[in-house]
């Protein structure tokens, strides 16, 4: 990257089982060509950083899975910048500058489209855990209503017989 230029990154952290209901969170950090931190997000299912680039050189980005007891996780990223150009480019309304323009647009449209499908699969992932989850319960709660309604009926027939002594 050149000085003046700008960074950004987009992230989400998903998971593909759908029996999952984890709480998925990562380190996320980008670090500048001395290996400084620069910008860094602690335990985020998702985000947007951006850094402007203050020297040239080779700058970093890192995600982390360190301190969770998740094995697997699913990282969606998207980087994005803006790149500052000479002066000595062609007018902004020449075609080449229209088909950038454009270009980058389309790729926002795609990024956005990217995220949606991650966040509408971790929505998806909570919602069949959840209905799992209700299933059990509610099968549970019928043995239970069953096995008093079979006590109650013993107990009563129990309690209404008549022992005769000869």
């Amino acid at each position: 990257m050149r000085k003046g230029d700008q960074l950004a990154i987009s992230f989400q952290v998903g998971d593909r089982d759908p029996s999952s209901s984890n709480q998925l969170e990562v380190d996320f950090w980008i670090t500048d060509p001395h290996k400084n931190q620069i910008r860094s997000l602690h335990r985020v299912a998702d985000g947007d950083a951006s850094v402007e680039i203050t020297e040239s050189g080779r700058y970093e980005y890192c995600f982390s899975n360190e301190f969770s007891h998740v094995g697997t996780k699913d990282v969606t990223f998207h980087i994005h910048g803006i790149v500052y150009v000479d002066n000595d480019n062609p007018s902004p309304d020449s075609l080449d500058s229209q088909v950038k323009i454009l270009s980058r647009l389309v790729q926002e449209v795609k990024n956005e489209q990217g995220y949606l499908v991650i966040r509408e699969r971790t929505h998806r992932n909570t919602a069949e855990s959840t209905n799992s989850r209700v299933k059990w319960w509610s099968l549970f709660q019928i043995i239970v209503v069953a096995v008093n309604s079979l006590f109650q009926i013993y107990y009563l027939k129990r309690f209404f017989e008549v022992k005769t002594n000869v």
